[in-house]
């Protein structure tokens, strides 16, 4: 599923982000790499949305987000 579907409140683990290479490549330094795992906190109204990954938050945006591929993790 794209990020962009995320719900508030799950936790997600990255399965491919098809970007433009430097975009990907400023992901990658962000820390969201394949198979990282991220938490969706808030999704606003225009698209965007607030995750957490590895002790910091972020906001992406909803054109960044419809190009991330992800799995629902379970925990």
């Amino acid at each position: 599923m794209k990020l962009s579907e995320g719900i508030a409140g799950k936790i997600y683990a990255v399965e491919d982000a098809g970007l433009g290479l430097s975009l990907e490549r400023r992901l990658e330094a962000l820390g969201i790499l394949p198979g990282t795992k991220l938490h969706v906190l808030n999704k606003k109204s225009h698209g965007a949305l607030i995750i957490f990954v590895r002790g910091t938050r972020f906001a992406i945006g909803q054109s960044i987000a419809e190009n991330i591929q992800v799995e629902e993790v379970r925990e």
